[in-house]
């Protein structure tokens, strides 16, 4: 196996060399970590006393949705409370910059979203816990959301001694009310069901038209040059598969991690980069040449 390069300026050599630069970013969960958005899920993958896969189905849903509302009302809060770090804003400016960019994200945190990546240029993989939906597909109502709490029967409980805290209700000492169906997002179309939140679930498909945009980008005759692999191990599929179509297409990987043992999916080729460390340091550098330095709102 080859061993990657881990020097900017040869990738900085190799960006400039392209006249009409394709370029994909398949990101992950490493990327939103540079914002300080701590993972949803405790020890053993529970949250309180629930194995959060399991609050991820539709089945849950039907079961309980007051407490899978409560889970994801919980997850849209956390991501709230951060920003989106300086690669965010990178992604976005070469997206604005460069027609035959696309950025293929698995995160939900709406972060992308936040820092204003033009719709166009960014297919998220996962969905968005910031977009809606009619429970009922024969309905088909969706709407982006970012209020917090969408609904007040949502809101977070507050500290009976400090009315300034907030318990974390991650916690399962934290009690929790139950929370009826009513009192959770309605659909105002058909006014029959309730919204859910707008990822995928467990047992679900991804999206159709997502789909079709990352088949239709990797199909076109022009191929693809690049593929930046953002703070995931890109070994599960199908993201794993898109770092090996783009191969396919004529495409060099750069992998940008923490891990500096993370080898992507089929393993090193000639004129491959890793660069081992903070996303929100590494992506801006790495993209310079392109799009100059990257303004962070203050």
């Amino acid at each position: 196996m080859a061993t990657p390069r881990t020097d900017t300026a040869s990738f900085h050599a190799y960006l400039s060399s392209l006249q009409y630069p394709r370029i994909i970013a398949l990101c992950g969960a490493g990327l939103s970590a540079s914002s300080g958005l701590p993972t949803f899920r405790g020890p053993g993958g529970y949250w309180r006393t629930h194995e959060a896969t399991s609050l991820a189905t539709p089945g849950a849903f039907l079961c309980d949705a007051g407490l899978v509302w409560q889970f994801y009302s919980y997850r849209r809060h956390m991501a709230l409370s951060v920003k989106p770090n300086p690669a965010h804003y990178a992604l976005a400016e070469l997206s604005r910059k460069l027609p035959g960019f696309q950025c293929f994200s698995q995160n939900v945190d709406g972060l992308h979203q936040r820092a204003d990546h033009p719709r166009e240029g960014l297919q998220l993989l996962h969905g968005t816990l910031f977009e809606v939906k009619c429970w009922s597909e024969n309905c088909g109502y969706r709407e982006e959301n970012f209020t917090d709490p969408i609904v007040p029967a949502l809101a977070l409980p507050v500290d009976g001694k400090d009315p300034t805290a907030t318990p974390d209700i991650s916690d399962p000492k934290v009690p929790l009310s139950r929370i009826p169906i009513e009192s959770l997002p309605q659909c105002p179309r058909c006014k029959r069901n309730a919204l859910r939140p707008g990822v995928v679930w467990f047992g679900e498909q991804l999206p159709m038209q997502v789909l079709r945009n990352v088949e239709n980008y990797l199909n076109d005759l022009a191929g693809v040059d690049l593929i930046l692999v953002i703070g995931t191990s890109a070994k599960v599929y199908p993201a794993a598969g898109y770092v090996q179509e783009a191969r396919q297409r004529g495409a060099k990987v750069a992998v940008i991690n923490m891990d500096a043992n993370d080898v992507p999916a089929g393993g090193w080729e000639d004129g491959d980069w890793m660069f081992k460390g903070d996303a929100a340091v590494i992506v801006p550098e790495l993209l310079k040449p392109v799009i100059g330095e990257v303004v962070v709102p203050s």
